[in-house]
């Protein structure tokens, strides 16, 4: 299918063939009709991406604070690759279009093939051919509204909650400050509620247009439109004000606090200064209100992710029910669009309509439509480099590693491909994304032979011998599992899975594979350089130890999905597990039983600050403390180990002290950490072309993943506990076995 992508480094725009996207579960594919280019949105999008590095840098001072604490902490050419990695994802602009629904995904029980839909939401309703739109987000065409027209519902659903926000009623005087596209959506609006609507626009022809669409009154200067504000309302002023312009300017919210009334309400709808002027919102005790896009249900992932609808009899209006709303206007005719559709371009020139709304063409316009063709190839799997002569990929001794890629996301092609690009015994064969962008952008970069949206086809593709897991949390068991019963070498980016039945299922299906193949987790810090200098000075060292490692891991929004227990599964799942296995390769023994607390006491979510103790087999213990509430500046990794007469301290893989009778050992790295991920990957593929045994054993990883597990649920319950990790992998397993105070 064909797909609009704008490239972050440059702002250029160009339509590239990609695989069509997965279809997910709660979501619909919908074969795309039309879609609308933002005027305001994608407008200052692509003027951003087209800025230089330097430019940029003064437009986003946040984004340079990033950087400089990654450079402190990390090093700069860990930093530079960062930022490459970022600059070098490809963005796919759009976020309102309609269409036709072609397939429906599991959960989704009230919308059928061959419905009529409009789509809402940013790399959602994107401009392509195709678009996977989770359910909630995609709201049912009602009458004869062509596609032009439902796609701009989301437009509509917008301008609709800013009236809700201002709760305009029947016969209010309703000012309208900006006459684009929003604005007159807005004006249309507000004369199908019943009001009297005063427009203003220093554009005379938009301010023509709103008087055209049902203004009352219309203005081109401030002067005028306060002059026919005290005109029409006897001196007394308008009742609310929206202000739909977008300027960075704080004019317009403040010429808003001088035509409203006393106690009347002001709402910023479009994107505006609002630096505002207090002597008049005082004076009138003014109520100042922003209206966040769609409605209710924006940005909230449970609603637009998971399909969680919120009760009609709490939530009146929601994005959804605003989004049908506008499409029942439209079907009623009470909201006309003729007027303001003024540009439609195919997608293959999509371009132009982009060099129309940046200022590139010289030419007015307002509403401007992408049109598709009816009828489209919609594969899921595209060539992206030229076939090269097959080496043989089987599973012989010194067979080339043939890899398979789920995921593309920014740890994928930031870090782990990379690695296995440098590999000499790799061959890149397939990638798979959940959007074919994702999917053709890492092909493209990395030199894969093929890109695909399609799972299934990778695992059972003959020629790939190799699994690389790098999706998000939840898949990875199910991934692993399926990788497991197509016979193929599996590396899985930790967590290995979320739950104890998760573990189960892998252990039982791995051992009792007619053929065990490599099966690995991206434990990649035992890999390291400076942890390979390490462990020998501490094998010679015939006590028990004691380790202390501490993790400034810095915070991250409640929103994000490493927090969501169904998709990440909480952070010491998603990290933690990290820790726990360098410490049980340090110790040479197992963690037989887990003590942990958060922040707060027992049953505080595990997403901020654990303190963790491994109780080692042979007699060593550790402390894990896990800190969210440091500053990202400051180094994130320390772990200090006594014993045996004995010190060492490995300080963010980028400084290492071994300190023995009175004599200190000390290397340091300048420039960049390693922290392994190129060693890990290495050893993995030795392993696979040699069919030895995995360089972390399965016995390591069940018992790594299974402390983890206990140490979540000791977090929970506030009790010690047993590490059975023995009944994974011989006998059913046990639960968790409390230890007595």
């Amino acid at each position: 299918m064909k797909q609009v992508l704008q490239h972050a480094r440059t702002g250029e725009l160009s339509v590239e063939s990609v695989p069509a996207p997965q279809l997910l579960p709660g979501c619909v594919l919908v074969r795309i009709g039309a879609s609308v280019v933002s005027a305001g949105t994608e407008r200052a999008s692509a003027e951003f991406a087209r800025k230089s590095l330097v430019q940029k840098a003064r437009s986003r001072p946040d984004l340079v604070r990033d950087v400089i604490s990654k450079v402190q902490r990390d090093g700069i050419f860990s930093a530079i690759q960062t930022v490459r990695s970022r600059l070098d994802q490809p963005q796919v602009p759009g976020y309102s279009s309609a269409g036709t629904v072609i397939a429906v995904g599991e959960g989704v029980t009230d919308l059928k093939p061959g419905d009529r839909v409009a789509c809402a939401g940013a790399g959602i309703a994107v401009h392509a051919e195709v678009a996977c739109v989770p359910r909630l987000l995609a709201a049912r065409i009602e009458g004869d509204v062509t596609f032009d027209e439902a796609a701009f519902a989301t437009l509509g659903a917008v301008a609709l909650h800013g009236l809700r926000t201002a709760e305009v009623k029947l016969g209010d005087m309703v000012g309208v400050i900006g006459l684009g596209l929003l604005g007159q959506l807005t004006v249309q609006l507000l004369r199908a509620a019943g009001c009297r609507v005063i427009g203003m626009d220093i554009d005379a022809a938009r301010a023509d247009l709103a008087r055209q669409s049902g203004a009352d009154a219309v203005a081109n200067s401030s002067g005028r439109f306060m002059d026919i504000a005290r005109e029409m309302s006897g001196g007394a002023g308008m009742d609310s004000v929206l202000v739909t312009a977008e300027t960075s300017s704080s004019d317009p919210v403040n010429l808003a606090g001088v035509v409203a009334r006393d106690r009347a309400i002001v709402v910023a709808v479009g994107t505006v200064g609002i630096d505002i002027q207090r002597k008049a919102y005082y004076e009138k005790e003014l109520d100042f209100r922003i209206s966040r896009s769609y409605g209710p249900g924006r940005y909230d992932a449970a609603y637009e992710q998971k399909g969680r609808d919120y009760p009609i009899g709490y939530v009146r209006w929601t994005e959804t029910r605003n989004m049908e709303a506008f499409l029942r206007l439209l079907a009623d005719r009470k909201v006309s669009l003729g007027l303001l559709i003024t540009h439609r371009f195919p997608i293959d020139k999509a371009s132009a309509a982009y060099d129309l709304i940046t200022g590139r063409t010289t030419e007015p316009f307002l509403g401007v439509v992408i049109r598709y063709p009816e009828s489209t190839d919609i594969g899921q799997t595209i060539s992206c480099v030229a076939e090269q002569p097959r080496r043989h990929n089987g599973t012989g001794a010194n067979s080339e590693v043939s890899v398979g890629v789920l995921g593309a996301g920014i740890f994928a092609t930031g870090t782990l491909i990379p690695a296995l690009k440098a590999s000499s015994e790799t061959i890149l064969t397939s990638i798979c994304a959940a959007t074919g962008a994702h999917a053709k952008h890492a092909a493209r970069k990395f030199g894969f032979r093929s890109c695909t949206t399609d799972e299934a086809q990778v695992v059972r593709d003959a020629a790939i011998n190799t699994l690389v897991i790098a999706t998000r949390h939840h898949l990875h068991a199910d991934q692993v599992l399926r990788g497991i019963d197509a016979g193929k070498n599996i590396f899985c980016e930790k967590p290995l899975c979320l739950t104890e039945d998760q573990l189960h299922a892998i252990a039982a299906a791995y051992l009792g594979a007619p053929r065990r193949r490599a099966l690995m987790v991206g434990f990649n810090r035992r890999f390291a350089p400076m942890v390979g200098q390490l462990k020998p000075f501490l094998s010679s060292i015939s006590e028990p130890l004691s380790f202390h490692y501490r993790i400034n891991a810095g915070d991250l929004p409640p929103d994000h999905w490493i927090n969501d227990r169904e998709q990440g599964g909480g952070r010491v799942l998603s990290e933690v597990c990290h820790f726990v296995d360098l410490l049980t390769f340090l110790a040479g023994s197992t963690v037989v039983e887990v003590e942990a607390r958060a922040a707060g006491g027992a049953g505080r979510s595990s997403g901020g600050n654990v303190q963790a103790t491994l109780f080692f087999a042979n007699g060593t213990q550790g402390t894990i403390s896990y800190l969210a509430g440091g500053d990202r500046s400051f180094p994130k990794e320390r772990l200090e180990v006594f014993g045996g007469g004995a010190v060492a301290v490995l300080d963010d893989f980028r400084r290492l002290e071994l300190v023995r009778n009175g004599r200190k050992q000390s290397v340091r790295s300048r420039w960049r950490q390693d922290k392994g991920h190129h060693g890990e990957w290495a050893a993995f593929v030795q392993a696979v072309r040699q069919e030895s045994e995995s360089p972390i054993s399965f016995e390591d990883i069940v018992c790594t993943t299974l402390a983890t597990l206990r140490i979540e649920e000791s977090v929970r319950t506030g009790e010690r506990l047993v590490v059975n990790s023995g009944s994974f992998l011989h006998r059913p397993p046990q639960p968790a076995r409390v230890i007595p105070a």
